[in-house]
């Protein structure tokens, strides 16, 4: 497993992956040592990391293997779904997988995510629309939702 780290507007990004895809991209506001150079089989993925922070990419495409229980990946999936800039509650999500009662199970898989931004967890909001519970915390879960949102406000001074 090949590890690289890269300086995001949100702080560190830890990328792992090895040639069977990237398996792990996780944030942390701890000081870590940035990468110098990054190996070509990262490339890709911290490109379109790039992109997506200067506000040029919607989407992700690079090869993908999270790992996670067989649930966990149905949720992981779901939350593929979701547009850019739109949310959806857990709720919502219970619903498409055909358990209404999983509400527990999709927010613990959702909290177990390791594809940071990639598989965009930070769009998934409670029922009443309020930000829950985030990872990597609930500032960076609104910065996100900011990010992506498609009617920014423009400031008049």
């Amino acid at each position: 497993m090949e590890k690289v780290v890269i300086n995001s507007p949100l702080g560190f990004v830890l990328i792992e992956g090895d040639e069977k895809g990237i398996s792990k991209i996780s944030i942390t506001s701890e000081e870590v040592v940035k990468s110098d150079t990054i190996p070509s089989m990262f490339t890709e993925v911290v490109q379109q990391l790039k992109e997506y922070f200067d506000g040029h990419r919607t989407d992700f495409q690079f090869k993908m293997n999270p790992s996670g229980t067989e649930f966990q990946q149905k949720v992981w999936q779901e939350l593929l779904k979701i547009p850019f800039g739109k949310t959806i509650s857990y709720q919502e999500i219970t619903k498409t997988l055909g358990d209404p009662k999983a509400i527990r199970a999709v927010a613990n898989a959702n909290g177990k995510n390791p594809l940071w931004i990639v598989v965009p967890c930070h769009r998934v909001i409670g029922s009443d629309g309020s930000l829950t519970g985030y990872a990597g915390g609930l500032w960076r879960k609104k910065w996100l939702l900011d990010h992506e949102n498609p009617v920014k406000q423009q400031s008049l001074f």
